[in-house]
């Protein structure tokens, strides 16, 4: 029988940890592994903020073979108390002779505090064992806690000519259902979506998350772009009560109509000074109100509102094999767009999937730093 190894081990951590995407928020997804001569004596992941983590489930099912034993952890374990009490004073009590950790936790609160405490104590501790994996795995966390903003997600969808509507305006559906799916899968694991006015009037869009057209108990908040309040009564953003609604707005907009919006449930909060909804303010104001994580499906002038900020942390794309044309048809990124084609936005890190016979997605993040032409507006 083959000896598994650290990176084994840590790949089964990174998997418990996966397995909880879309509930943990605003806490990371952790994973962890005990393991006692060779064999898996404990596993347990992090299931909810305010419950206990990932270390603690897998000791308590280690129980006293996790003396002597190893932890694999896919994040650095916490040293302060917060709504749990420190998981590396859980280890430590354990009995647990050898810490394995994936990544290091960028918290402030934790930060290389937890691996000391470990040391301090006389237990041996290892680092980066499939650091990449865990740093990616966690990447809107890592963001947040670094910038106190949310991670900014843009998902488009378009025909292989780039279109995402016909020039009538009409785009139901540019893909199917697979990819359809996978859309409301992102929802559901993300904080809040977004959109402008213009899309709610022209669809009338739910903005909720549904896996298999079954409403999911976790839904996004719904934040809504409307400058000037045009948004109807009978948005079903304000009616169906499916889920929070946030709606950013400007001074130039009615008081009456905000105290309106606001008596049908929906919060309305006011950007001072200007003519549009700063993306800079915006992203600030949603992170002030614990939102780590955003997802923006907005039309051509929202999508660009964003490139233009330069407020993108991830592009998924998803294109369909079909043909629509038309020159005034819009296409994903709208706004003033760039003069030369050499500063165009790279994106990195890039995955290709294959959804259906005619549906592909590509996945990437925005290289800002090939973009020195441009200037820092966030």
């Amino acid at each position: 029988m083959m000896k598994l190894t650290d990176r084994d081990y840590m790949t089964l951590a990174l998997q418990m940890a996966r397995a909880t995407a879309g509930q943990t928020s605003p806490n990371p997804m952790v994973g962890a592994v005990v393991v006692n001569e060779g064999a898996i004596v404990g596993i347990g992941a992090h299931l909810k903020a305010g419950e206990p983590h990932a270390e603690v489930h897998a000791l308590r099912m280690a129980g006293e073979r996790a003396k002597g034993a190893t932890i694999y952890v896919t994040l650095e374990p916490c040293s302060h108390y917060g709504r749990t009490p420190p998981c590396a004073i859980a280890i430590r009590e354990a009995g647990i002779a050898r810490v394995v950790i994936a990544a290091q936790d960028p918290n402030p609160l934790v930060a290389g505090r937890g691996i000391s405490m470990l040391r301090e104590a006389g237990i041996e501790v290892d680092t980066g064992v499939l650091a990449a994996e865990a740093e990616k795995l966690n990447e809107i966390f890592f963001h947040f806690v670094q910038t106190r903003k949310p991670f900014v997600t843009i998902k488009t969808a378009s025909t292989l000519d780039g279109k995402i509507a016909t020039v009538a305006g009409h785009s139901k559906w540019i893909t199917g259902k697979e990819a359809r799916q996978q859309v409301h899968k992102l929802r559901q694991q993300s904080d809040a979506i977004l959109v402008g006015v213009n899309t709610v009037l022209a669809d009338d869009p739910a903005l909720t998350a549904r896996i298999d057209d079954q409403e999911t108990k976790r839904q996004p908040v719904r934040i809504i772009l409307d400058s000037s309040l045009r948004i109807p009564p009978n948005a079903r953003v304000l009616t169906d009560r499916l889920a929070e609604t946030w709606i950013y707005t400007t001074e130039r907009s009615s008081p009456e109509k905000r105290a309106a919006l606001e008596q049908m449930g929906a919060k309305v909060l006011v950007m001072e000074g200007t003519a549009s909804v700063p993306i800079g303010g915006l992203l600030t104001s949603l992170g002030e109100r614990g939102i780590t994580s955003l997802l923006v499906e907005g039309g051509s002038a929202v999508n660009g509102s964003f490139l233009q900020a330069r407020a993108i942390n991830k592009i998924v794309s998803y294109f369909s094999c079909k043909l629509v044309g038309g020159a005034d048809a819009p296409t994903p990124f709208g706004g003033s767009g760039l003069a030369v084609m050499n500063q165009a936005v790279e994106l990195k890190g890039i995955r290709m999937e294959q959804i259906s016979p005619t549906d592909f997605c590509i996945e990437g993040y925005p290289d800002w730093v090939c973009d020195r032409t441009a200037q820092e507006r966030v």
